[in-house]
């Protein structure tokens, strides 16, 4: 059940009731391709949210479990089909992993912006969101391939068994609402942010699915794409606080408000809510405003929510509850009535049958007092015996010349002993690239942020991992870390974007001011090999230099047929 819900993209729910931001109506396969046209051409200028409706004589594609699509993904179980397109769970069985496929008709008025929206999403590269990984027209079909993650649950599932605790809540709209505000930052909108695009992980990590597809495949657009995802996160957290939905028509499995009463605060709804995140989820709605008793000014947009969760004061998780230890029973065979059929007196009482006479003490007969008085005669001897042989063992060990034992342990006490590598503040850090063809240098700091959850991620190149065989990346590329000054580095520890980069660090002379080219980084920290997901390396003997090269010469697939992209997720530097 939890794989089902893990794949199954939000394009059947039709219980979502009135939209977040404007209603779905039908158009025509001509306004549909038009209205795209616009939104690709400026962001602002977008028309009014429609719901385009597939052509009459669009038929889905002949598909079946078993089907392959190009070679590779192999089609397991249909989860959703619905106006002429399809969702499947499915395994690539190249990298032998289960990934979730969009499929649609070449044809089909959605295919086109459906391949735009997969595409633009597949460049965002945050892990907080269900990630793209294949976008293909091939012969008659287009089809989008995405993560497919086992160990998660939809928030609809969770919501259905009750309401979330506070902590839990706070998490949710704290994750989906920074999550959301990096992708507007980079023109990705959602405008399809329902409780079963929301996944929640065995860790309790919130992961978002659908990111610009959803809104693709239903035809969804808005002209205020932030206005909308703000409001839709500010449904999330009420339905998270209440287990009701923010509106009067039920959806998502969730009951409705009362009608004619309007929109309520969540603690006016079910006792005990949180009374901080009852005002932050009436801010995020469209209501002017938040409360009466605080009047604080509405959150329009995923980065205004962010920052006024960053604002409360953090709740705690609840204190883990102990079970008591039930009470020791004695059992039936300790009672003395172990395999005794019970037998019942002439009222009817029952009645144990008497324990049979204990067995007579061992070795009371005359054969047995001797056997004792000889094994203990033995013991006797073999204690006097080995007594006296550790006490000579001591004696000589005593009298052999040179240090004693005490001496000896103060000899170690006086050895000195390694000083504990402490962590190095990380002044500055700039993108190793040629300075007219940077990849990401806006997102260099993403990876000393102490931020786990961001990262510097290099383009996409095809064809060859080594960026693509590009002149101009015939060194690779990385990340300067700069200490301020001159220090005695000890270890490095880099979390990276994927597994698989080719890498190795590098340090700059004492004396080096603003290092560019590889040449200047003659100080070997690290061979260059293949790293993991993680590399943790403690040097010999500690290096003394300003600037530190994360060195990338090659990128691990991104898992598709022919593409490659890599990155850092973190950086720390211990002296």
């Amino acid at each position: 059940m939890a794989d089902r819900s893990t794949a199954a993209v939000d394009v059947a729910d039709s219980s979502g009731g009135e939209p977040l931001a404007a209603k779905a109506d039908k158009a025509t396969t001509d306004e549909a391709k038009a209205q795209q046209k616009a939104s690709n051409t400026t962001e602002t200028a977008r028309p009014v949210e429609t719901d385009k409706g597939a052509s009459a004589d669009t038929s889905p594609p002949e598909l079946h479990s078993g089907h392959k699509l190009a070679r590779r993904y192999r089609l397991e179980e249909c989860v959703t089909r619905l106006d002429g397109f399809s969702s499947w769970r499915a395994v690539d069985e190249k990298l032998r992993r289960a990934v979730g496929v969009h499929v649609l008709p070449a044809d089909h008025p959605r295919a086109r912006p459906v391949l735009a929206a997969a595409r633009s999403a597949a460049l965002l590269g945050d892990p907080r969101f269900v990630q793209v990984l294949d976008a293909v027209e091939d012969n008659d079909l287009v089809y989008v391939v995405h993560e497919w993650i086992s160990d998660a649950t939809e928030l609809t599932t969770v919501l259905a068994t009750g309401a979330l605790e506070p902590h839990d809540a706070y998490q949710l709209v704290s994750q989906v609402s920074q999550a959301m505000a990096s992708a507007h930052r980079e023109g990705l909108c959602h405008l399809r942010l329902t409780p079963s695009s929301v996944l929640r992980t065995e860790s309790g990590q919130y992961r978002i699915r659908g990111l610009a597809v959803m809104a693709a495949l239903r035809g969804i657009t808005t002209p205020q794409p932030q206005r909308t995802d703000t409001e839709a996160i500010g449904a999330l957290l009420y339905a998270a606080l209440t287990q009701r939905w923010p509106y009067e028509s039920d959806a998502h499995g969730l009951a409705g408000l009362p009608k004619g009463v309007g929109l309520i605060a969540p603690d006016q709804v079910r006792a005990g809510v949180h009374r901080g995140l009852s005002e932050l989820a009436m801010r995020a709605l469209v209501n002017d405003g938040a409360t009466a008793s605080r009047q604080e000014l509405p959150c329009t947009t995923p980065e205004e929510l962010a920052a006024a969760v960053a604002e409360m004061p953090r709740i705690r998780p609840p204190e883990p509850s102990f079970t008591a230890t039930p009470a020791y029973q004695r059992t039936t065979y300790q009672q003395g009535a172990y395999a005794q059929p019970p037998a019942r007196g002439g009222n009817g009482a029952v009645r144990l049958a008497p324990a049979p006479p204990p067995p007579p003490p061992p070795l009371q007969s005359r054969a047995g007092r001797a056997l004792k008085w000889a094994v203990s005669s033995l013991l006797i001897a073999a204690i006097g015996l080995g007594s006296w042989q550790l006490a000579d063992i001591l004696i000589k060990e005593e009298s052999k010349p040179g240090d004693s034992g005490h001496n000896q342990s103060e000899k170690d006490d006086d050895r000195p002993r390694k000083p504990a590598h402490k962590p190095l503040e990380l002044a500055d850090a700039t993108e190793f690239s040629p300075l007219d063809a940077p990849l990401a240098a806006e997102r260099v700091s993403a990876a000393i942020d102490q931020q786990p959850g961001t990262a510097w991620v290099t383009k996409r190149y095809e064809g060859y991992a080594n960026f693509g065989n590009l002149k101009n990346r015939s060194d690779g590329s990385g990340i300067v870390v700069d200490l301020g000054s001159a220090k005695n580095v000890a270890g490095v520890q880099v979390d990276f974007y994927a597994p698989g980069q080719k890498v190795e660090v590098l340090a700059a002379d004492p004396a080096a001011t603003s290092p560019a080219a590889l040449a200047d980084f003659p100080q070997e920290l690290t061979k260059l090999k293949t790293a993991e997901s993680k590399l943790d390396a403690t040097l010999d003997k500690p290096v003394r230099t300003r600037y530190v090269l994360i060195h990338i010469t090659e990128l691990p697939s991104d898992g598709s047929a022919d593409g490659y992209r890599g990155g850092i997720s973190e950086i720390k530097i211990t002296g």
